[in-house]
């Protein structure tokens, strides 16, 4: 399947705006992300959120027809396909053998706010055998490597191991940020190394580092007459920053001065951006 985008990401305040609001309720005032910088794409969100968890939702159909939810664990291949292990002594399983038609929705396991807030990403496709898949000789390598526990009943003769083949993956960053991703942009992304340490990170520069962000609010995003700046978000190629002004909120994007390629390696990038702010 092509390489397409169903929808730009937008702002919170935008999304909500487009709903049907009963009369006498306002907009809330949500300062929006900034437009302009590289950030992830859709298909690296995707693939992000996939490479964090190891479990999920998978939903199949079941004989008369209706939908069918049940939570599932799962390894990753290369091209980010899920492998699942499942029984047939459970409805999902013998769904499967009449129906291949699959989806998996997993949430970001390192967000633990409000729930509607945080990432998720559902996969939907087709599962198939190992056997029917190019990558099928690396799944229960894969599984058993992400749940070690598998290793006592992959055997059994009612387990088999399965592979979701993603035609679609829509992805939901919190309020007012989506997208659609299909094969080739799902199958040939990376997942960002720095994720799993990121809220971590955005919260200790928020804690003990207000200055320096105060500085890249200045000096690197051109806001002058900044008061305070917050990150709210960072990733492999940058930071998310709301920033306070005489005139209000605005959301601004400071890059890094190259991608971050290692899981540690946010750290490093985050004081390079705060000695150049300085400089």
């Amino acid at each position: 399947m092509s390489s397409q985008t169903e929808t730009a990401t937008r702002d919170a305040k935008a999304v909500v705006g487009a709903h049907d609001l009963p009369k006498g309720v306002a907009v809330p005032d949500v300062a929006p992300l900034a437009r302009s910088g590289r950030r992830r794409t859709p298909a690296e969100e995707a693939r992000t959120l996939i490479a964090a968890n190891g479990s999920g939702t998978l939903a199949t159909l079941s004989e008369d027809g209706t939908p069918w939810a049940s939570l599932v664990t799962y390894g990753t291949l290369e091209d980010g396909s899920p492998v699942l292990l499942l029984s047939t002594l459970a409805e999902h399983g013998r769904n499967l053998l009449e129906n291949r038609q699959a989806s998996l929705m997993v949430q970001d396991p390192n967000h633990d706010g409000e729930p509607l807030a945080g990432g998720r990403v559902t996969l939907a496709g087709r599962a198939v055998r190992p056997e029917d898949h190019p990558l099928g000789d690396d799944a229960r390598r894969v599984h058993l490597e992400a749940v070690p526990s598998a290793e006592m009943y992959a055997d059994f003769n009612d387990f088999s191991f399965w592979i979701l083949e993603v035609d679609r993956a829509r992805w939901v960053g919190g309020y007012g940020r989506m997208d659609t991703t299909y094969t080739e942009d799902y199958s040939s992304a990376e997942p960002d190394p720095v994720h799993p340490a990121a809220a971590h990170a955005v919260s200790h520069m928020n804690e003990d580092h207000s200055d320096a962000l105060l500085d890249m609010a200045r000096s690197l995003a051109g806001i002058s007459e900044a008061t305070a700046a917050e990150c709210v978000f960072a990733d492999r190629y940058g930071l998310d920053l709301t920033v306070t002004e005489p005139s209000g909120r605005q959301g601004v994007r400071i890059e890094f001065a190259e991608p971050v390629t290692e899981s540690d390696g946010l750290r490093a990038a985050t004081v390079e951006l705060a000695r150049r702010a300085r400089a």
